[in-house]
Parts: C-alpha cells; structure tokens; sequence
C-alpha cells in the first residue's frame, strides 16, 4: 500500500480498499499518460505495462467490456471480443463513449474501479509478477500483482484476447 492513493481515481482507491489488492500508485505527468510516452519517460517496457480498453459492441443495446493486455499486444477487437461479447461487429469506445461508461478517460483506463461490466485480461498479462495500469486519470498509474486483479468479481482471464504487435 501507498500514503499516495489519494493519487488515484476514487473509484479505483475504493476498489483497491475493497478487494484488498496490494499496490504502488505512481504520478504521473498527464502529458506523459499514453502508453509509450510513459514507457520512454518512467523506464517501464511495453512487456511489463498493460492498456486498458474499453470495448463496444455494435449491436443495441450496446455491450461494452474493458480489456487488458499487454502494451506489447493489440486487442483482438475483430474475433475474440466480439465471441465474448456476442456481437457480430465490435469496435474500440470513443473518448466520449469510454469517459461515459467508465468514468475514466483515455490513458488512464484501468481495471480497478469500473462500473458493472465484463473485465477480460488477457493471460499473458499474469505471466508477469508486477505490472502496470492506469490509475483512473491521466495523473496516476498503478503498480499491482496482476494475479490479485482476479479478486475482482467482473475479471475473466481469457487466452488469447492480445495479439502479438
């Protein structure tokens, strides 16, 4: 735990408190908040730092689901979220539709802390023993076990969900 979690999004310190995650919150310069500007800047690889995406199904009602994978990965928008959404087209949220779902806004997207929906991870993601993710805004990262992420009811694990860059 951090004396910094006044840091993170307030939803995602409820989260941490809630599920009894260990961390390290970290500031971070918003302008340096998107994943390869904070990489470069705070000396974390694309195999260690994770992006959180939210997911939008074309269909109505919309079906929206948050992703992880690692940074060294690309969602697999196209086939994998669209079986675990049960949609036939599924696309990236907007800036506007992710803010509206999640609260959070792009580049600071995280797992902990969303409003109820399906959290998938991919599992690569828990080969490593620390990694990083957003802290709900663009001042804040979070440095977590990604095993203790699966205390979160809405996390599923799912193989394959990243495809390698």
């Amino acid at each position: 735990m951090t004396n910094e979690i006044s840091i993170l999004h307030p939803l995602v310190s409820e989260t941490l408190e809630r599920y009894g995650i260990a961390h390290e919150a970290i500031a971070c310069d918003p302008g340096l908040a998107d994943t390869t500007a904070f990489c470069e800047a705070y000396g974390f690889t694309a195999g260690e730092t994770c992006n959180a995406i939210i997911a939008a199904g074309k269909a109505t009602p919309t079906k929206y689901a948050c992703c992880v994978v690692l940074a060294n990965c690309k969602v697999d928008v196209n086939k994998k979220v669209c079986e675990l959404l049960e949609v036939k087209k599924c696309s990236f949220a907007s800036g506007d539709q992710t803010l509206e779902v999640s609260g959070m806004q792009i580049g600071g997207v995280t797992p902990v802390g969303l409003p109820d929906m399906p959290i998938y991870i991919d599992s690569a993601v828990l080969q490593n023993r620390r990694v990083v993710l957003g802290g709900g805004n663009r001042s804040s990262k979070l440095l977590v076990d990604p095993a203790d992420l699966r205390k979160i009811p809405s996390v599923q694990v799912i193989e394959g969900l990243g495809l390698p860059r």
